[in-house]
């Protein structure tokens, strides 16, 4: 699993650190390819590797563009039977 980066927005006199991380995190090792969660996806995008993992099952992947069109909703994290999806929304530290 990805870890958080904190970046600096400056504006003027005033800056802002924001943590960026991406909104879906999928661990491969855990994912058995059931594909329940490219169902749940209300927007389509979580589609099924063509790559198989350690295990030997096509585990769920979201490209990076895909990340950008994630709205968070957790869809996906909810069905997964093997709690292999982590959502992240964006935080803004003060």
């Amino acid at each position: 699993i990805e870890t958080p980066r904190l970046v600096v927005i400056q504006r003027g006199s005033r800056s802002k650190r924001i943590s960026i991380v991406p909104k879906v995190v999928i661990d491969e090792l855990r994912c058995k390819g059931c594909g329940l969660c490219t169902t749940a996806c209300p927007h389509g995008l979580i589609r099924m590797s063509d790559k198989l993992n350690r295990q030997g099952f096509l585990p769920a992947v979201i490209s990076d563009e895909d990340q950008e069109k994630c709205v968070s909703c957790a869809m996906c994290a909810r069905i997964c039977p093997d709690v292999a999806i982590t959502i992240f929304k964006k935080i803004n530290i003060a």
